[in-house]
């Protein structure tokens, strides 16, 4: 009898151990920040058929979102349902369906699986936004950044939740690129991981995993690039015009490295080279440009401000 009594403990321990250890189906997703990312995350989450609620300051920004997201839906469909405009509709109609707005992150966290943010890349404000959704949201709540240069270690620190916590880098435009980039923490759990990895999954991207390390993949291998390139064009070894051909028809690139620093933002990629100098000053690869901090100092931003290492009409 008490040998049947342990080996009935065992196996209900087994039991709760393999449940606890079942990765999360996330069905109802929270996103804040209604911006370009933001609002691209939450289209093709809800077209995937999950419950999303976009949160952002205000609903006049909102409603700025929602008609974002209902023009991409338009043009997803003429494509995909070329020759069923019937069946267009319904897809446009369906999403929609699954997606809410709200001003109050804290009042629609309570029954969220994920909550992704998609706000300022300032430390401090995500800490605090994190900090604060901790407090409201279910223990089984996974937390994400869409951050493409802070640590997610020092967000996930900010909450009691670090096991609960990891990276989901998007890219721009969401609905197009199919990559998506998530990041392990040292204290991620293995459950978290493989749920975002199957959420990634589930809204029809690509996903790849990587350590918390500056820029993840992607960025850490092109603002370098970008950053060199601004360099050879400083030491006047090659006219930025020709560096951007030479890189689209000799690399296979389809921008070279100053269109792409004007379609990104220059203050965006002074931000995150920055960032990353303060970590590891004696990078070479994290120099400072002084022809980029110029451009940034005069507003010369990209194609947002109408000039940048281009004009723009």
């Amino acid at each position: 009898m008490a040998f049947a009594t342990r080996h009935f403990v065992r196996a209900a321990s087994s039991d709760a151990a393999t449940a606890a250890a079942k990765k999360l189906l996330i069905k109802h997703v929270t996103i804040i920040g209604g911006g370009l990312m933001g609002a691209g995350i939450a289209q093709v989450a809800a077209a995937s058929g999950h419950t999303v609620v976009l949160v952002d300051q205000s609903d006049e920004i909102l409603k700025k979102s929602t008609k974002g997201i209902e023009e991409s839906l338009k043009r997803v469909t003429k494509k995909k349902f070329a020759d069923k405009p019937e069946a267009g509709a319904e897809f446009i109609k369906n999403t929609l369906k699954n997606l809410t707005t709200s001003t109050d992150a804290a009042s629609v966290v309570h029954s969220t699986d994920l909550v992704i943010e998609a706000i300022v890349e300032n430390l401090e404000v995500k800490n605090k936004l994190f900090k604060t959704l901790d407090k409201f949201a279910p223990e089984h709540t996974i937390f994400a950044s869409n951050t493409s240069s802070l640590q997610i270690t020092k967000m996930a620190n900010a909450t009691t939740r670090q096991d609960r916590f990891g990276g989901l880098h998007f890219f721009n435009p969401v609905p197009m690129m199919k990559l998506v980039e998530v990041i392990k923490t040292p204290m991620t759990s293995q459950k978290t991981f493989e749920s975002l990895v199957d959420f990634s999954k589930a809204v029809g991207k690509s996903p790849v995993s990587c350590k918390d390390t500056p820029g993840f993949i992607v960025n850490r291998l092109l603002v370098p690039y970008m950053m060199e390139a601004v360099r050879l064009f400083e030491r006047g070894d090659a006219s930025k015009e020709d560096i951007d051909v030479a890189m689209k028809l000799g690399a296979g690139y389809p921008m070279g490295p100053f269109e792409l620093l004007d379609y990104v933002g220059l203050d965006t990629s002074k931000y995150i080279i920055d960032g990353w100098h303060s970590l590891e000053p004696n990078n070479p690869l994290f120099a400072p440009s002084p022809l980029l901090n110029k451009l940034v100092e005069e507003k010369k931003l990209g194609k947002k401000t109408g000039e940048g290492f281009y004009k723009y009409k």
